[in-house]
């Protein structure tokens, strides 16, 4: 029910102590896994520690975007504009609600990237120059990859020195993780070789259920102390803010999920190393 497939896909074992400027591609092929949702939520409480965030939405849908108040149908330059005219990053950046926490929105012209960025030179590093800009003025960068392999997530997989899987602990819950797992190797192997699985985040976790225990049980199996300690709950309250474009902090600082995602936020860090010299 919850294994990794038929063959086993290798993963590294991890030394953790990971260099500031972290930047983290948020990627899981299968939807509906919370991957949105805790990039957002993710960021916000990073920001909130005191991190310079910057949430990268790379998904067309814009969920990010509008997750974090941002009308994505009103912006002058989005992610769009970044990866197929290759406008400047921080042209596109906006400050969100939360202290610390910057947006660099998705627009629906980004859908067609994907065809359109077939015959482009060098398309699979356009998002990774851009970030090389603004990269020093972050302590943290989150890219909300879509939720399948085309050109956006690898250009999001290229960019990135880390990928953190968000996991829901429901029935399938590892189904496509090998094959993403199998691509990610190939990114490493042909266009990132500094790429590593470091984080796995269990999502939608039910206490009350036999199978949540089981499902955490199986990815803690396999990814060993990739997983983080903290689980998030399933949660009504986080479902609910990204309609209001409002993080859980906003929305309701004190609910089980806002916990959670802080606790998350806080081992996340813990396992970063301070950034050499300060940030300029």
């Amino acid at each position: 029910m919850t294994s990794v497939e038929s063959e086993e896909v290798p993963v590294e074992t991890d030394a953790h102590n990971y260099p500031l400027p972290r930047i983290m591609a948020v990627a899981n092929q299968k939807g509906g896994v919370g991957k949105t949702t805790t990039t957002v939520n993710l960021g916000a409480c990073l920001a909130e520690l005191g991190f310079r965030t910057l949430i990268i939405d790379l998904d067309p849908q814009g969920n990010a975007s509008t997750g974090l108040g941002i009308d994505n149908r009103n912006v002058d330059t989005s992610m769009y504009h970044v990866i197929m005219h290759e406008a400047p990053l921080e042209n596109c950046i906006e400050p969100a609600a939360v202290k610390n926490l910057f947006v660099a929105p998705a627009s629906l012209d980004l859908a067609g990237t994907e065809i359109e960025l077939v015959p482009a030179f060098s398309r699979e590093n356009r998002l990774k120059r851009a970030i090389e800009q603004v990269q020093a003025d972050y302590d943290y960068i989150l890219i909300d990859c879509p939720p399948s392999l085309g050109l956006l997530t690898v250009n999001g997989l290229t960019a990135a020195t880390e990928v953190l899987v968000p996991i829901q602990c429901e029935y399938y819950a590892l189904e496509g993780v090998g094959q993403l797992l199998r691509n990610i190797e190939m990114v490493k192997s042909h266009l990132n070789p500094e790429l590593n699985v470091s984080t796995v985040i269990l999502t939608m976790y039910d206490g009350r259920t036999r199978l949540a225990d089981q499902v955490a049980t199986d990815v803690r199996a396999h990814f060993g102390d990739k997983v983080l300690r903290t689980v998030i709950p399933r949660s009504v309250k986080v479902s609910e803010a990204p309609g209001y474009g409002m993080t859980i902090l906003g929305y309701d600082p004190g609910s089980r999920g806002a916990m959670s995602y802080l606790d998350a936020s806080r081992e996340l860090a813990q396992r970063g190393a301070p950034r050499e010299g300060g940030r300029p």
